[in-house]
């Protein structure tokens, strides 16, 4: 298992590395998360099956997006028991609970800890059965295990440890200073019993001299017993998409560089800058993509791909300033929102609806994607009290009606055929996945005085007249290599790829023995410890 010390120490990287890695050895391996929150999640097959749209006995459903991609770097098929609990906030108060993939109006209604007995037998089953049917599972934790206000309902950290007598990694975010007070603040806090569980500290995010961490780390294990077991470099370009959070607010130049650290960074620990050796033509910015990165944000793990294309630049952008200063950016991009009403009133009071319509109306590029999409036209319309009424961006004659049941389906489908900016994609073939609860169609009115809509994708994309503004349901679409290689004539590397390096930079970084050692079977008479 795979504690943090705080959210952002490495937990899912760390994770998803060592889902590989253990695959390399030839086992099979299952990713876990108990609890998740995230406005970043997939849609996999729930229980029973491969899920109905494809000729399975079960429905499909959301889990985390971490654990999609620790799941893929298992070499196993993403379902709903590799993150049993879902938490998608819609406010900073509020969370949509989603259980076995499948949303719980009841649970979202309940209290924080009213939930942790009603789903912990749930998380238990899902947790048992990966452990009877893998030969490896690699659990990942969720913030810090000792937070003392939520020990006591804990479901996610300890609880999970005990429950399957988990060998524990409790990893630091050293870059952000104070990691050894971390490291053993954590380990003071926790019971006597659940400090057993702790086999190594790890060091993530380093940069700098090793050899000035002495005497710390000898003078930690002397305090607790518990060796620190691997030092590893602040990793600049993994190629993953961070967890949570708008994860990059600086310019990226897409080369496989997650963001460009300051020059020279890398080369103060020993490897090459990442701008060293580039070639001018290399490094030439062909493409600019603004994404507008609104407070509840959702699915930006989505756009990782493009931050990898050679000559594609992404900014987040959060006002017209933010806009203006990458001069003309070739594309505005409105992402999927978890509120999509609230978010396109926050656009507005920041004046970026102005900025995108005057960007628009030059001829530039947009591109709304899920909640992106239905800004993008004339209206919300909400009934049933899911998200909110309002007026759109009125930059496609389209309405959105919000409705209780959610889609979420997996969809292969293909392009039809596009004029203008996007028309690259014409018949090009296409997977992606849906989660959404808006439902969208052509503006009547509008349609009766001849302003129609030109769908694109039945029931899924639609452009304006010109052929610059396209709105679209499909989440995944930039992941597609077909895609990426219709609008850039390239491809990005690969996700083998990139978990593959995960896997090896790992290993590099832990003492020898070590990860074997995590797995193996004590010998009797022994305790997992001294194994």
């Amino acid at each position: 298992m795979v504690l943090g010390t705080t959210s952002g120490a490495g937990k899912s990287w760390l994770t998803t590395a060592l889902c590989r890695w253990y695959s390399n050895q030839g086992l099979k391996v299952a990713p876990f998360k108990a609890q998740n929150m995230s406005n970043n999640a997939r849609v996999v097959p729930g229980p029973g099956g491969m899920g109905a749209d494809a000729g399975g006995f079960g429905a499909w459903g959301e889990i985390g997006s971490a654990q999609y991609f620790q799941a893929l770097a298992a070499r196993a098929v993403p379902e709903v028991r590799m993150n049993p609990l879902l938490l998608k906030p819609e406010a900073d108060t509020k969370s949509q609970v989603v259980l076995m993939g499948q949303v719980s109006a009841e649970l979202t209604a309940l209290p924080w800890r009213g939930r942790s007995e009603r789903v912990w037998p749930q998380i238990a089953a899902a947790l048992d059965a990966l452990r009877a049917e893998n030969d490896v599972v690699v659990i990942e934790g969720a913030g810090s295990p000792a937070e003392i206000n939520l020990h006591a309902s804990d479901i996610v950290n300890m609880r999970v440890a005990r429950h399957s007598d988990a060998r524990c990694l409790l990893v630091t975010d050293i870059d952000r200073g104070g990691a050894f007070a971390h490291l053993y603040g954590t380990w003071a806090l926790l019971p006597e019993d659940e400090r057993a569980l702790i086999h190594g500290f790890v060091l993530n995010k380093f940069r700098g001299d090793a050899a000035l961490l002495a005497p710390a780390p000898q003078m930690l294990q002397e305090l607790t017993g518990v060796p620190t077991v691997a030092t590893i470099p602040l990793q600049w370009h993994h190629g993953l998409p961070e967890e949570d959070g708008v994860f990059d607010m600086t310019p990226t130049l897409g080369t496989g560089v997650s963001s460009l650290p300051p020059e020279g960074a890398l080369a103060a620990r020993g490897g090459p800058s990442p701008l060293a050796g580039r070639s001018t033509a290399a490094g030439a910015v062909y493409t600019t993509v603004a994404v507008i990165a609104y407070p509840r944000i959702s699915n930006l793990d989505e756009f990782q791909p493009l931050k990898n294309v050679p000559g594609v630049r992404l900014q987040w952008v959060r006002s017209p300033a933010d806009l203006a200063a990458l001069g003309a950016a070739d594309w505005v991009v409105l992402p999927g929102s978890k509120a999509t009403a609230s978010d396109l009133a926050w656009l507005r009071a920041q004046g970026l609806d102005g900025a995108i319509a005057t960007h628009a109306a030059r001829g530039g590029r947009v591109l709304g994607v899920c909640g992106g999409l239905q800004m993008l036209g004339e209206a919300l319309i909400d009934t049933d009290g899911i998200d909110g009424n309002a007026p759109g961006l009125g930059l496609l004659p389209l309405v959105t009606a919000f409705a209780r049941d959610k889609t979420v389906r997996l969809t292969r489908t293909r392009w039809g055929t596009l004029a203008g900016p996007w028309s690259a994609l014409s018949g090009v073939d296409v997977s992606g996945y849906e989660i959404h609860h808006g439902q969208t169609a052509q503006h009547p009115a509008m349609a009766a005085r001849g302003d129609v809509a030109r769908e694109v994708m039945p029931g899924l994309a639609w452009t304006n007249a010109a052929g610059n503004v396209l709105g679209v349901y499909l989440h995944g679409m930039f992941e597609d290599t077909a895609v990426l290689h219709a609008l850039f004539g390239t491809r990005a590397p690969t996700l083998d790829s990139v978990f593959d390096g995960l896997a090896q930079s790992a290993e590099a970084c832990f003492a020898p023995g070590v990860l074997a050692a995590l797995i193996a079977h004590p010998a009797p008479g022994t305790t997992p410890a001294a194994a």
